[in-house]
């Protein structure tokens, strides 16, 4: 069958913002919460405090993301909710107030369109909270309550508070302020679909889907493409898969995941043993144990077969998001770590997903400690910002880079080097990760043009071209990476 993704995706640098952490706006918009006790903004977030970040705030900081290379934002939840991350969704048609409102966002959304910069929602449809209107009627009405349908309600009295007691009712993952809808109930289906519609014609360019594999019904992801497509068909939809996603990359679901399967190995290569464990062991990605370049090779190689190619350029690649630890946290400290695998992740086919501060090097463990506040620019690394937009630049500037094939060259020890091919297009990745110095040659049979200029990164490169030979040398400094064109 032909799968058709959205184009824009492919071409995408994402920058993924926590809203409640990224910016608070400098200009007095505020009626609401004039004053209000938000926590400070520099220290260690807790589990139930706000910082106060707004859309307005979001807005101010455009030319700083637009100097950045970001072409794209993807907003964890923003409809009003009563928790920091808002995964708890009192309405689905209202933008919460403490971030501005409906009308902050649509003026973000203008705001954004007008750079060119698509906009992608967090939608969160497998559960609601005790807060939300139709849940909140049978906490007061019992049994009486004309929705009673809509959740898994298993017995009276429900105790949505009171943990001595059975909630009586399916929340997510035996969590009662998270209650399950019922989505075998067509009312509930409809009121999904709507909801997915209303936020597409406002304007949003795609929708995220939160744990979309919570959701059983038949046929329901797919009546989700077919209505948002109706709309715009160049909407995107990416699921939170963190595993083997096929069953969801048919075509007629989703437009992409979010690639653990990428980010995995990518931190397994390049952190290798210096990975902190506590950071990653219950999570549902296994960035260990350290692999060498060759089982690096053979798990992309892996991933690059698993989905069709036009799946492969819209899935979303990311190091790191609001679910992980940072991975300057997870390596240690190590920054090397960092930058070779930002290195590997933005030469990687596929839309490239920033996690908001990691371009200025700000840790952060496991959650809450990785939705800090955005860092006030006496902190920033600027090395760090220096390379993140030198990768986003090239990654720009390189149609290969987005849409060419992706040929590994060779792998071998601390040492991996691909091709990025599109027509007369070829770039050359090469990667030590080793603590030496490394030295690489091999035969390349499918390049033309014999890249050998130093785009990115540092490496000495010559070919030796007698006869048919094109042998490729590398010396490469210990723990670097290097871009030849």
């Amino acid at each position: 069958m032909q799968i058709n993704t959205p184009d824009w995706v492919k071409h995408a640098v994402f920058y993924q913002i926590f809203p409640d952490r990224f910016a608070r706006s400098k200009q007095p918009h505020k009626r609401l919460l004039k004053n209000a006790s938000w926590e400070a903004w520099d220290e260690m977030p807790t589990l139930q405090g706000y910082k106060g970040g707004d859309l307005w705030g979001v807005i101010e900081q455009l030319d700083y993301l637009q100097d950045l290379g970001i072409n794209a934002i993807y907003f964890t939840p923003i409809f009003q909710s009563a928790s920091n991350h808002r995964y708890h969704t009192h309405d689905y048609y209202l933008v919460d107030p403490m971030l501005g409102g409906n009308s902050a966002f649509k003026e973000l959304l203008d705001a954004a369109h007008q750079r060119n910069i698509k906009i992608v929602l967090d939608g969160v449809f497998n559960h609601a909270s005790r807060g939300f209107f139709f849940f909140h009627d049978i906490l007061e009405n019992g049994p009486h309550s004309p929705w009673l349908d809509w959740f898994k309600i298993e017995g009276w009295p429900v105790s949505a508070y009171n943990g001595e007691f059975p909630a009586n009712y399916i929340g997510w993952g035996g969590n009662r302020a998270l209650p399950e809808f019922n989505h075998e109930n067509p009312e509930v289906r409809e009121y999904i679909m709507e909801i997915a519609e209303y936020w597409i014609k406002f304007g949003v360019d795609g929708w995220r889907l939160d744990v979309p594999f919570e959701i059983k019904a038949p046929g329901f992801w797919q009546e989700f493409r077919d209505r948002v497509k109706a709309v715009n068909p160049e909407a995107y939809i990416v699921g939170e898969v963190w595993g083997d996603s096929r069953e969801w990359l048919d075509g007629t679901q989703f437009d992409g995941v979010m690639n653990y399967l990428f980010a995995a190995p990518t931190i397994a290569f390049t952190a290798g043993d210096r990975v902190d464990m506590e950071q990653v062991q219950d999570r549902s990605y296994h960035p260990y144990p350290p692999l060498f370049a060759k089982q690096y090779g053979e798990k992309i190689a892996q991933l690059l077969e698993l989905y069709p190619w036009e799946i492969q350029l819209t899935q979303l690649n990311l190091l790191a998001s609001h679910d992980t630890a940072r991975l300057i946290s997870i390596a240690g400290g190590d920054k090397a770590s960092v930058e070779l695998a930002t290195l590997l992740l933005l030469t990687y086919p596929g839309a490239s997903s920033i996690y908001y501060g990691d371009e200025v090097g700000l840790p952060g463990k496991l959650d809450p400690d990785s939705r800090r506040g955005f860092p006030m620019e006496a902190h920033w690394e600027l090395d760090v910002l220096k390379y993140h937009q030198q990768l986003i630049r090239l990654r720009h500037k390189y149609s290969a880079l987005r849409t060419g094939s992706y040929q590994i060259l060779y792998a071998e020890g601390t040492v991996y080097v691909f091709a990025r091919i599109l027509g007369s297009e070829e770039l050359i990745v090469a990667v030590n990760i080793g603590t030496a110095p490394a030295n690489a040659s091999f035969e390349v049979t499918d390049l033309q043009f014999k890249p050998s200029q130093i785009l990115y990164g540092t490496g000495e490169v010559s070919w030796n071209n007698e006869g048919e030979s094109n042998q490729l040398t590398l010396d490469l400094p210990p723990r670097s990476g290097c871009i030849l064109g």
